[in-house]
């Protein structure tokens, strides 16, 4: 795990996993978050979509809800929601992207950059920026929207918020619906999302047995192992299949995650 940098307050360790295309509508940042009691997160909004997996640990969303381990969470862009808080220590899987209103998504290079040059002429607290005004008193902003029009020269328009508050999802409530066109392959649909079609679904596998990712999809290993191209992968593997679909096999019984990202038009 790595101690980054962020906008919000409290400690904050993370681990890369994968990114997308920096500039794209649909880029995206896929990520494991490690929060502690100390986090700091006020409610706010994003132009920007997320998928929250709660591995470890349960986070507190206060009037959203509280997502515990083994839940999955969906943040649609424009929608409000927090402030967030910690009870010990979280471990979450973080996706976050370019959502059906194309905002795209700013890449963690050029978020770290715009932290970095803020700094100079204010201060993050809590999640909020603040710059001392001559007359006292301070200026406030959301931290992210802060940085947000620091990178790109200009306001941040929110998106209309297609839903009234994030989904929470159980898959442990959800029915495994066996595949008929491939034995030993199982599948548990969580939601589509928005016109972009963004889908969520749990992929059971048993021994021996592959399935076709399709394009422009992220999987991420629950449990077991298996072969993808030229390597391996267990729990807590990520892969991205691209622009072309690609194939996995499990070598012993397994659970994956899968996330097909939006289908954005040119």
């Amino acid at each position: 795990m790595i101690e980054r940098v962020h906008a919000r307050g409290g400690r904050f360790r993370y681990y890369p996993l994968l990114s997308g295309a920096d500039g794209a509508a649909g880029n995206f940042f896929l990520q494991l978050s490690n929060t502690f009691n100390d986090f700091d997160s006020p409610r706010h909004r994003h132009n920007f979509d997320q998928v929250r997996v709660q591995l470890e640990g349960d986070a507190d969303f206060s009037r959203d809800g509280v997502m515990k381990p083994g839940m999955i969470g969906y943040f649609p862009e424009g929608v409000f929601y927090g402030p967030q808080s910690i009870a010990g220590e979280s471990l979450t899987l973080v996706l976050q992207f370019g959502g059906a209103s194309r905002s795209g998504y700013l890449s963690e290079a050029a978020f770290q950059r715009g932290i970095s040059e803020l700094k100079e002429t204010g201060r993050f607290e809590a999640g909020v920026y603040k710059v001392d005004k001559p007359e006292g008193g301070t200026r406030n902003q959301d931290a992210y929207e802060a940085v947000w029009e620091h990178v790109n020269g200009r306001a941040l328009r929110y998106p209309e918020s297609r839903y009234d508050k994030p989904v929470f999802i159980r898959p442990s409530a959800a029915a495994w619906v066996p595949d008929e066109a491939t034995p030993g392959l199982a599948r548990k649909h969580l939601g589509t999302f928005s016109e972009a079609c963004t889908t969520l679904s749990l992929v059971e596998l048993q021994p021996g047995v592959g399935f076709e990712v399709p394009p422009n999809t992220i999987v991420f290993v629950l449990e077991g192992q298996g072969r993808a191209g030229d390597g391996g992968w267990e729990p807590r593997s990520s892969l991205y299949s691209g622009a072309n679909a690609s194939r996995m096999q499990a070598d012993a019984a397994s659970q994956l995650l899968q996330i097909e990202l939006p289908r954005l038009s040119p």
